[in-house]
């Protein structure tokens, strides 16, 4: 039984995982690209040590993909399983209340037996890592009922550059039936859920430039345009009262849901006091006229995730700015073109700028929102598996982050994902204090062999 197996295995499951979690992989910062190619060796070794065959490190333009495979039977169906072992920055270091890469146990009001805190324990080290110790299972007990294939990537924070290539150049490597991926959340331990629905990505930086140097304030301040506070303005007029995005045609592609879409998208328990607890905010905040579930899930956004300029340092310096910079995202819904959107903000951004200023808008990277099928061999799997092991039927729902590998496989490999996630919203995802419960780790490791036995099943 998998439950004994993990039972007996428990603190050497434990203490692998915190040994990768150790390993800072920050895949946006160069200063760690050795710790990135060590966690990359790290997965290559366990993934041998699990009994996985051709395993290697793929070398990109960028940061590898590590691939293994098992194949039993090539008239069994394959499964192709997607992770990342690299993680977020873990800046601001000050607001971690224990060191980023030393994992840590606490308990929390959410996860009252443990939880992990450390960065990458549930973005994605510590939910891909249950699909190696899943894998050691099934091999150790001669229990694999399919055909099971692993990419590990170690750019998806980066926006998954160079795997598309890598698709492209190996799609007879990766041949399969279905992609499988553990890179979301579920609504709670005691409520099941599985993603139907990722959103989009169009990220931006913009920067601001007005005098040729830094002025002083006081001498030339009201004659001269501010960067700062004309980037401010800028920000702020990207919505009106009513919280919508004013970017002509944002809109324009975006498919309303029907009111029996939206009703069934709110039939998942939802406790307000709770959520605006757990985040310590007097009230929720966005579009008007749309639940939480909505604006999260199917309504496109737009937010600053940096701004920066001028002077932050200690103390006092009366300057007016050169320059200033701002990092900007917009999520996507389906329908809507990462690229399309991109160039919509660029012209509109542009235009809005007053003449004492000049304006560069540079696009980083994005990805096309999905819709994944609920009536798919590979959803009724996964279904089945949450329900074996968590004794209640998931829930369907729609997730408001972007994978966006996800469109990419079905473009470049033919293939539909199931996003079967052990995570919680709350489980401060590219935050400091980032953390994954104990449990929903070992739940994990628990429930994937199911999803593998009920595929196979399924497709006989």
């Amino acid at each position: 039984m998998i439950t004994e197996y993990i039972e007996q295995n428990k603190d050497r499951f434990l203490n692998e995982l915190f040994d990768l979690l150790r390993i800072p992989s920050i895949s946006a910062d160069k200063n760690y690209a050795d710790d990135v190619i060590k966690a990359a060796n790290f997965i290559k070794e366990k993934l041998i040590a699990a009994g996985a065959d051709k395993v290697e490190i793929c070398e990109t333009a960028g940061y590898p993909i590590v691939y293994g495979e098992k194949i039993i039977d090539i008239n069994l169906p394959t499964v192709l399983v997607y992770g990342h072992y690299d993680v977020q920055p873990a800046v601001p270091l000050e607001l971690w209340d224990t060191p980023p890469f030393e994992p840590t146990i606490r308990n929390t009001e959410v996860h009252s037996t443990g939880a992990i805190f450390a960065r990458g324990s549930c973005d994605d080290k510590g939910q891909m890592y249950m699909h190696i110790k899943a894998f050691e299972y099934m091999m150790e007990t001669n229990t694999l009922p399919c055909n099971i294939k692993f990419m590990i990537e170690g750019e998806e924070e980066v926006g998954s550059s160079n795997l598309g290539p890598f698709c492209i150049n190996n799609k007879e490597k990766l041949k399969a039936d279905v992609v499988l991926i553990s890179d979301t959340s579920m609504i709670a331990l005691d409520t099941p859920s599985i993603d139907t629905g990722l959103r989009g990505l169009s990220y931006v930086e913009v920067e601001v430039t007005g005098p040729n140097r830094d002025l002083h304030s006081g001498v030339y301040g009201g004659a001269v345009a501010n960067p700062i506070n004309i980037l401010a303005k800028m920000i702020a007029s990207m919505h009106d009262e009513n919280n919508h995005i004013t970017i002509p045609g944002f809109y324009d592609a975006v498919i309303e849901l029907n009111e029996k879409e939206r009703a069934d998208l709110n039939l998942a328990p939802f406790d307000i006091k709770a959520y605006k607890k757990d985040l310590d905010i007097s009230d929720v905040w966005g579009e008007n006229g749309y639940t939480v579930y909505e604006k999260t899930g199917v309504r496109p956004t737009l937010d600053c995730n940096g701004i920066w300029g001028g002077y932050i340092g200690e103390g006092a310096k009366t300057v007016l700015p050169s320059k200033a910079y701002a990092k900007i995202s917009m999520r996507l819904v389906p329908n809507q073109v990462s690229d399309e959107i991109t160039n919509l903000f660029k012209n509109h951004f542009e235009s809005i700028a007053p003449a004492g200023v000049k304006v560069i808008v540079k696009p980083h990277h994005g990805g096309e929102p999905v819709v994944t099928p609920t009536n798919s061999i590979a959803y009724l799997a996964a279904s089945k598996a949450m329900e074996t092991t968590f004794g209640k039927k998931p829930i369907p729902t729609r997730g408001g982050g972007s994978i966006p590998i996800v469109a990419l496989f079905e473009k470049e490999l033919g293939l539909k994902s199931v996003l079967m996630g052990f995570g919680l919203d709350s489980d401060a995802l590219h935050s400091p204090n980032e953390h994954y419960g104990i449990q929903n780790y070992f739940k994990g490791i628990e429930t994937i062999p199911y999803f593998h036995k009920y595929f196979a099943e399924m497709n006989h």
